[in-house]
Order: C-alpha cells, then sequence, then structure tokens
C-alpha cells in the first residue's frame, strides 16, 4: 500500500485506503467520466503520522474526561484535539511525500503551481460520508506545496470534529481504529455548480434531481444558498419542471488573493435561470452513465466552467424510502400556514419552536423540539437528534439539514428565507415535511397501526439467501434506517445507550423505589426498534456496560475502580451481582410480549459457565417470562469458556448464540483492543478465533440451535464467506454493511450449491 495514490491507480473498492470520496472518484475516473486529476494522500500516511508522533495518548486523555452529551464539554474537547494535530509538527518523511505529490499533479497540469480543492474522505464504515456521522472539511482555492501540506493536516484533524467523535461514541467505535484519507484535486473555477441525484432523494422515483447556483458549489452543499431546482424525467429525456430561486450570494475565487470569498449578486441576476436546456441535458446524460456504471442511485457534485462539465464526486444515495405514515392532519381541521420552504424530509411533527443563532445555544433544544434556524452545521446534529422536525432559512433539498433530516428519519423543511424571523419562540407549530409547510399550532393527529408504516430496501432488488442477513442496532433512533436496509431482523440490539442515555445509574431507579420509570423507559427504546422490525426478530442484549461508563450517571459515584473494565464487572456476572437491573429489564421485555410484540428475544452477555445462564433463566421465569417456551434465548459467544464448552450450554436449553468477536478476540489471543501499544496484533481473522467459531457452530448445528455473528467481523466479507460455509444462521452486520453482507452471503451459497452439483454428476 503506497503512501499516496493518483486517481487513475484507484477504484471503488479502495475505500478503505482512499476513503469513499477518493475510492469514487478513481472509479469515475477509470470509467471515463469528466473528473478534475489529482491524488489520494492515503490512510496509512494519517497512520504514519499518529504513530510517529505519539499524540494519540494525548488525545484519549481529552475524550475519556470529556461528557460528549453536554455540548458545550464535547466542542471544547473537539477544538483542543484538532489543535494538538494541527500544531503537532509533521515529519520529514511525510511532508516530503505530500509535496512530491502535489508537484507531480502540477507538472501533468503543465504548471508550476496550481489551485487544488483539498476534502477529507473518511475510510471507515463508522463515519458515512453525507450521514449525520458528519462530513469533514472542504478547503478550496488552496496553492503551493506548503499550503497543501498545512491543509492536509488541518483535514486529518477533521477526524475530531465534535459530531465525528459524538457518532463514534454513541455507536461504540473504537477512535483507534478511525482512519482518514485526503482528496487533493484540481480546483474547478466554476462559473456555476450544485447537486445531481440520478433518483427522488426521498422516494426513489425515476427523476433525476438538479440544483444550481452561481459560482462555486459550496454555497449550495453548505445551504448558504437557496439553488435552483430542476425535476428532469429520464425515460422521456425532458425537464419536468424548473424552479428558479433568488440566489443572494455566490462563492468564487478572489482574483488578487486566490481565496473563496462570499459575494453578494448584483439584483439582476439573482432571480436569473443558471442552467440552459442543454446544460440540463447534457448534466442528465452524465448521471444516468454513473448511475448505469455503479447500478444504484447516486448523490452526486458537479460544476461548469468555460462550459465544460466536470464530475466532483458521486457517493450512493443512503436515504431512500417511501413518505412514511406519521402522524396526519385531520383534512376537516383548519390549517394556517406560517411560512412556506422546500420538503426536504417526508412526515409531520409537531412542537415547540426554539430558534439557534450559534452552537452555543444547542442546549436549549429539548425532545419534541422543533429545532429553527437558518442553516443546521454538522456540529448541530446531537441537537438535531432531540428535535421532532427541522425548519431552515435558506437550503435545497441536498443541503446539511435535509441529508441528516432524512438520515434521522425527522420531518424538515429547508429555504423558508424567514422561518428564524418570524416564529415566534416557544409557540407551538406543526411541519409537513412533504409539502414544504409549516402550519400554526399542533394539529389532531391520526393514530396508525403498529405496522403500518413502509420501508423502502436500500437495495435495488435484494438477492435472496438462505442465511439471514441481519443488523446491529444501537440507538432506537437508528431503527428506521437499520430497518430500510432490507435486513431479516436485528441480531444485536444494545442496551447499553438507552441506559445510559438516562442519565441516571439504572441501580439508583431501584433505590429509590423508582423501577417503573426504569422499565418505562426500556419498554419506550425496546419498542421503537421491535416496531420497526416487526415481525422479524429482535434480539436484545442484556446490558453490559463497564464500570467505567457508569461513573459520570447520577448514582454512579460509587462504580468500582477497575483497572481494566472490559475484563471486570460487565455483562452477566455484574448483572447477577445485581438482579435487580436485570429484573427490571426482562419485566420490560414481558410488557412488550404482553402487547403482541413476540418478535423480541432475549441474549445474555459475556457468559463463561452454563450456571450463569441457568440462574438468568431463574429471574426470568419470576417476573413471568417463560425461556424457550414464549420467547426466543440466547447467548452470546465471546468467551472462550462459553465456545470450548458449549454442548453444556446447549444440554442447559438454549435457542441461539451469537458471536461476539470483538471480545472473543481479545480474550483468545490476550489483546487489549483499546490499548494502542499492542493493537496491530489486535485481529479477528486469528486462526484460534476462526477454529472457536468452527467448533460453536458445528455443535449448535447438531443440536438445532441457531448460530449468528454480531460482532466487526460480521461485516468483513472474507469472514463472512467463511461463515457461510461453515453453515452458519445468521449473519448480523452494521447498517452499512448490510448490502455488501449480502451479496457476499449470495455468492458463496451459489458457490456451495455448485461445488455440490459438479460432486454429484462426478459421483
Amino acid at each position: 500500500m503506497k503512501h499516496v495514490e493518483f486517481f487513475e491507480e484507484l477504484r471503488k473498492e479502495d475505500v478503505a485506503i482512499a476513503g469513499g470520496k477518493g475510492a469514487n472518484l478513481g472509479e469515475l475516473t477509470n470509467a471515463g467520466i469528466p473528473v478534475p486529476p489529482g491524488f489520494v494522500v492515503t490512510s496509512k500516511t494519517y497512520d504514519k503520522f499518529i504513530k510517529e508522533t505519539g499524540i494519540f495518548d494525548e488525545i484519549m486523555d481529552i475524550l475519556d474526561a470529556s461528557d460528549v452529551n453536554k455540548n458545550k464539554e464535547l466542542q471544547a474537547s473537539s477544538v483542543k484535539i484538532k489543535k494538538i494535530i494541527t500544531e503537532t509538527t509533521m515529519p520529514d518523511e511525510i511532508k516530503n511525500i505530500i509535496i512530491e505529490a502535489y508537484n507531480a499533479l502540477c507538472h501533468r497540469i503543465g504548471k508550476d503551481e496550481v489551485f487544488v480543492a483539498i476534502r477529507s474522505s473518511a475510510t471507515a464504515e463508522d463515519l458515512p460520508e453525507a450521514s449525520f456521522a458528519g462530513q469533514q472539511d472542504t478547503y478550496l482555492n488552496i496553492k503551493g506545496s506548503d499550503d497543501v501540506v498545512r491543509y492536509v493536516q488541518k483535514c486529518w484533524a477533521s477526524l475530531f470534529e465534535s459530531r465525528a467523535i459524538f457518532y463514534r461514541e454513541e455507536n461504540d467505535f473504537d477512535h483507534s481504529k478511525v482512519y482518514i484519507a485526503v482528496v487533493v484535486q484540481e480546483m474547478v473555477n466554476a462559473e456555476k455548480a450544485g447537486v445531481m441525484f440520478t433518483v427522488h432523494p426521498s422516494t426513489g422515483e425515476e427523476k433525476i434531481l438538479i440544483e444550481a447556483a452561481w459560482g462555486l458549489g459550496e454555497g449550495v452543499v453548505s445551504g448558504t444558498v437557496t439553488p435552483d431546482t430542476c425535476w428532469y424525467d429520464k425515460e422521456k429525456n425532458e425537464v419536468i419542471n424548473y424552479k428558479t430561486s433568488d440566489k443572494k450570494v455566490k462563492f468564487d475565487r478572489d482574483p488578487n488573493t486566490g481565496h473563496t470569498v462570499k459575494v453578494d449578486l448584483p439584483e439582476d441576476i439573482r432571480e436569473k435561470r443558471v442552467l440552459s436546456n442543454e446544460e440540463i441535458t447534457q448534466l442528465s446524460k452524465l448521471g444516468k452513465r454513473i448511475h448505469k456504471h455503479y447500478n444504484f442511485p447516486q448523490d452526486t457534485e458537479w460544476a461548469i466552467e468555460g462550459g465544460k462539465i466536470y464530475m466532483l464526486q458521486s457517493r450512493p444515495v443512503t436515504t431512500l424510502g417511501k413518505e412514511n405514515n406519521n402522524p396526519k392532519t385531520e383534512e376537516s381541521e383548519e390549517r394556517i400556514i406560517i411560512t412556506k420552504g422546500l420538503g426536504a424530509s417526508p412526515g409531520m411533527a409537531s412542537g415547540t419552536v426554539k430558534t439557534v443563532k450559534n452552537t452555543d445555544e444547542l442546549d436549549k433544544i429539548e425532545i419534541g423540539d422543533i429545532l429553527v434556524t437558518v442553516m443546521t452545521t454538522p456540529d448541530m446534529v446531537p441537537a438535531m437528534k432531540r428535535a421532532n422536525g427541522i425548519i431552515t432559512d435558506e437550503g435545497g433539498v441536498t443541503c446539511h439539514a435535509a441529508i441528516v433530516s432524512r438520515e434521522l428519519g425527522i420531518p424538515c423543511v429547508v429555504g423558508t428565507s424567514e422561518g428564524s424571523k418570524i416564529l415566534k419562540e416557544n409557540s407551538t407549530v406543526t411541519i409537513d415535511g412533504s409539502k414544504g409547510f409549516v402550519y400554526d399550532g399542533k394539529l389532531a393527529e391520526k393514530k396508525d397501526s403498529k405496522n403500518n408504516e413502509s420501508t423502502h430496501s436500500l437495495i435495488p432488488n435484494p438477492p435472496i439467501t438462505v442465511t439471514e442477513v441481519k443488523v446491529n442496532v444501537s440507538m432506537p433512533e437508528a431503527a428506521k434506517k437499520a430497518s430500510q436496509t432490507g435486513a431479516d431482523g436485528v441480531g444485536l440490539l444494545r442496551t447499553e445507550h438507552m441506559m445510559l442515555a438516562l442519565g441516571v445509574h439504572p441501580k439508583k431507579f431501584i433505590i429509590e423505589n423508582r423501577e417503573d420509570e426504569l422499565v418505562k423507559a426500556l419498554v419506550e427504546n425496546i419498542l421503537t426498534v421491535a416496531d420497526a422490525f416487526y415481525p422479524k426478530p429482535v434480539w436484545y442484549r442484556t446490558l453490559d456496560a463497564p464500570t467505567d461508563e457508569f461513573k459520570s450517571l447520577d448514582g454512579g459515584e460509587d462504580e468500582p475502580y477497575e483497572h481494566n473494565p472490559m475484563l471486570g464487572w460487565r455483562g452477566i456476572r455484574r448483572e447477577l451481582d445485581e438482579p435487580e437491573i436485570l429484573r427490571a429489564e426482562f419485566k420490560a421485555i414481558k410488557k412488550l410480549h404482553e402487547e403482541g410484540y413476540t418478535n423480541i428475544g432475549v441474549m445474555l452477555p459475556l457468559v463463561q459457565h452454563p450456571d450463569e445462564l441457568k440462574e438468568a433463566k431463574k429471574i426470568a421465569r419470576e417476573v413471568g417470562l417463560n425461556p424457550q417456551k414464549n420467547i426466543e434465548w440466547g447467548i452470546m459467544v465471546e468467551t472462550p469458556g462459553a465456545a470450548l464448552t458449549i454442548e453444556d450450554f446447549i444440554a442447559e436449553g438454549i435457542d441461539f448464540v451469537s458471536f461476539g468477536t470483538n471480545d472473543l478476540t481479545q480474550y483468545t489471543i490476550a489483546i487489549d483492543r483499546n490499548n494502542e501499544n499492542v493493537a496491530k496484533l489486535y485481529s479477528e481473522r486469528h486462526p484460534a478465533i476462526m477454529k472457536l467459531i468452527a467448533m460453536v457452530i458445528k455443535e449448535c448445528n447438531k443440536a438445532g440451535v441457531k448460530t449468528s455473528i454480531c460482532g466487526q467481523a460480521g461485516s468483513m466479507p472474507d469472514i463472512v464467506e467463511q461463515l457461510v460455509e461453515l453453515g452458519i444462521t445468521s449473519i448480523s452486520a452494521n447498517t452499512d454493511a448490510v448490502a455488501v453482507v449480502r451479496e457476499v452471503v449470495a455468492r458463496v451459497e451459489k458457490k456451495i450449491i455448485l461445488k455440490a452439483a459438479r460432486k454429484a454428476l462426478q459421483e
């Protein structure tokens, strides 16, 4: 693997080294799409920088001392970490690698120095670009080798933007396992630019959506400019609708300084149409070519300079979904429209208006509020997750607010021009994210049945597989998106975020005779996931938070200090010592089963002896649950002890097992996955891990016990292939890996069938 790769050397499969942007720019270049030339500073270079400078321990000290749910604290930690990365002297060897690549690019173009755009390119599945995990930094019109080096370093620092930190913490991702690549690309000094979806971004209809504005595309992507909107019929090859907007400003290159500047547009051009019919036709042709090449809907960025169209980026559309049956207004009710905008994320929601002028005001957003602002930024994501809906003054249907709202599944209206000025603070409004209307007051709601919310698979005609492909869910808010992958159920529903989000130690609820509150909170959170997947199975894993995660909670001051909490008082061993917490969880599951959600099963974490399984079953029966009769019951296989004695667990009675490969790996080969000194030795592919897994699958298959995997290895195609060949029942992957895993499973199953057929013919 090289430290720098030019676009011609990259393909879409190279996401691990080049990130999503870099890999796709390489793919487009090699497909003959007009892409400005450039190169990628690979993830290996970032890794080399972090290791050679030794700054990671200092970064982790800051993160360990931070509460990411407190916005100001999160922001302050992000600033400190970014300062460390940008002010650390870059080793000469790394610096020279980047300078040589920039000089080579200039030589290719035939200039001594060229202007470039420098953009970060996330490489890990836990940082999906264009999602609420956050798009990292972009720097335009950079010129000269010294500045290129400096801005590459700034992109590295963007890996620790507050929203990226929040996302990783919320989803239990290891900061040391996340890398970043940087794209350095010749800058197009655009006269006009924008974005193009090759299908309707909300419904998947076969219509191309193009948004366009004057100058650089930064105005459209950031939401600063409300762009022209064009809908193009792909079958009839004609413009269906073109809406011209009032474009007050544009981003341009200052001819004197070379810097990117925002300038006011003269009155005679503000409402002038940006794109000609010929340009729309050319863009649409490129859009259809790219869609056909990837065989999947694409979200692209484009620019026009000197009459030539350039494609600057392409990525999959990850927000497809039919309009859901969110609460609807009574047709007979009087509806007073306060303001209008563009419907950016479908559905209706009511709530209290809270206007946010800057990030210092984010803490005032409470659950159920309507967040109103000029335009959202990535740092607002934690507050957006609490809101019922979003209203912005600026932006189009591809701006930050729109994309994040669709990811979160909440209604959004953008481009109202005046929402933040005319909507009264603390007033009640209802927003229609389909039509783009904001109504006065709270409109009546119609009760919907629990299963009438429609979903739309992100996979066009997904292959049918014998091996089920499930999905991991960490928090209830992610359930809707997870269900839209078309997954066959939830192989792991984590409890930890539900508990920790309450801010109160679960033991304190019990001590203060508030068990009912704890049970109610669990019911509400689990219900969100069970409802989204009903009647598909949802395997709920009981509490598995280590002691250090409880310390910051109200009532957590008495938590014991443990040198290595991952090896300590956690999982089933803790819950059997404090059975009142486990009893509360079982009561929540019982209540949901009584309400008809019989798709929920129970999974016990970190078991190492059949007696733990036996004792947990006893507690379940005490609250009215009947393991293996009216509820599926299983264990996590994440200790060598559980794997090596699996036949004893089968004899005690289980319906399923799930491999937690993250823990199984660290316990089997004595590698603390949070210790960077030995992290390079950590590998789920170690032959001992695969031997343990193979042995367990064999024993379970003989006994009719289902097997699954929910650890990180379940998202690794090469391991998935081995698991299918071993006869695993299901694989539970991260949301963004479901489509890939399903394709791998289908391919392996076909190979197995063909192999068996050939063998039969030979015999």
